[in-house]
């Protein structure tokens, strides 16, 4: 009968195949994608998709997530141990995608290049080093978990502990979408959401829209209080 250290080691593995193919997976369809759209090379500013393929889109990214969600409740036997599995799923299917990505399309150029990172609620974009620093700090949080979990020490995130993770992953994802807010209320569509003008114009906007600097400063921030919040538990759970 396996250990409880060689379970985790073998759930570790598999899921991490598991990701690594939805990484795969979602390369192949990003390929699809920008042979139909982008036939001379991805750039900025972004095509304009069909309103069925930018539906069929969204859909594709809920059902990425709820895949990943799903696979770590059903592995994970507590709380945090399935929060370490989700953790390492999206952080290995990210960098995954990416590698996969520069297989197939031989892109990115570096991890300074721009790209669309999600859809949801509106589009994220950022540099490509931006989303693989935040998978390496999932990757140390989940680490983390699973250490602790195995050597039954693991003590839950303090409020504070716990108010530095969110705050920090709320400082990043407003980097994230910073630009397409600034489109958004630019065209005018917060105050009038309704109104084929304003949408009309915010499409104009995005069509033209070309990226120029990211606010790194507020994602170090951001990632930082992440980081030292993590450490502070990491911490306190060794001198438990």
């Amino acid at each position: 009968m396996m250990s409880h250290k060689q379970t985790t080691l073998w759930k570790v593995l598999a899921l991490v195949l598991f990701s690594i193919a939805m990484g795969l997976l979602e390369a192949v369809v990003v390929v699809y994608l920008r042979r139909l759209y982008y036939p001379e090379g991805f750039t900025f500013p972004l095509a304009t998709m069909s309103t069925e393929i930018y539906l069929t889109e969204l859909l594709r990214e809920v059902a990425t997530i709820v895949m990943l969600v799903s696979i770590s409740a059903a592995v994970g036997r507590s709380y945090y141990e399935r929060l370490a599995y989700f953790l390492m799923n999206f952080a290995v299917w990210d960098i995954f995608y990416y590698v996969f990505l520069k297989v197939l399309l031989d892109w990115p150029a570096t991890l300074l290049d721009w790209d669309i990172l999600f859809l949801i609620p509106i589009t994220w974009i950022g540099p490509v080093l931006a989303p693989v620093l935040c998978s390496l700090v999932m990757l140390g949080m989940t680490g983390l978990i699973l250490r602790f979990e195995d050597a039954g020490k693991l003590l839950p995130f303090s409020r504070m502990e716990w108010s530095g993770i969110l705050g920090g992953s709320v400082i990043i994802f407003v980097t994230f979408i910073r630009d397409y807010a600034l489109l958004i209320s630019a065209s005018g569509l917060l105050s009038t959401p309704k109104s084929q003008q304003a949408l009309a114009v915010f499409q104009q906007f995005s069509a033209a829209y070309i990226p120029q600097t990211y606010a790194w400063g507020w994602f170090s921030l951001g990632l930082g209080v992440i980081m030292f919040s993590v450490l502070h538990w990491s911490r306190r759970v060794g001198k438990a």
